[in-house]
């Protein structure tokens, strides 16, 4: 479930794989534009949760599932949204083609080429990185994961 959680938040970015050429960025369907909806998040969860958990065992789960694999993937739009680079995100794609930023961006944006991520340039983007995005995460997964065990331990005696 954790590792579904984490593919979800990394399916918007497959706008990508379509070149410039064919699909251009500032276009709703160019990157961080309907992939990064709200709108895609809930359909590819709602389709997550159709075919990996359809047997009876998941059914009292499949919501809240549906729900957490929403989050996840509807991250990724607000952490581009924080970013000090490119168009903006299409929140409201495919309804509506404008892009949005978040008043809040502090998150320096993320090179595509390797050789951007040689040292010093590279360090400072992790180290920003790491700060603005893998340290909240960790801050709610850490006790989530904690209050989980204790749970457990709870009900093994």
């Amino acid at each position: 479930m954790w590792t579904l959680g984490a593919l979800c938040s990394i399916v918007p970015d497959l706008d990508r794989v379509g070149s410039r050429a064919v699909v251009p960025y500032e276009t709703m369907w160019g990157p961080h534009g309907v992939t990064h909806s709200p709108a895609f998040a809930a359909a590819q969860s709602a389709v997550l949760v159709a075919v990996a958990f359809r047997t009876r065992d998941w059914a009292s789960w499949r919501l809240g599932l549906a729900f957490y694999f929403s989050l996840a993937a509807a991250s990724h739009g607000a952490l581009d949204a924080m970013t000090n680079g490119g168009l903006g995100v299409g929140f409201f794609a495919p309804f509506d083609a404008t892009r949005y930023f978040l008043p809040f961006r502090p998150i320096k944006i993320s090179p595509l080429g390797v050789r951007d991520f040689l040292p010093p340039q590279g360090v400072a983007i992790l180290t920003n990185e790491f700060f603005w995005t893998w340290l909240p995460s960790g801050a709610v997964v850490l006790p989530a994961q904690l209050a989980r065990r204790r749970l457990a331990a709870a009900e093994d005696g």
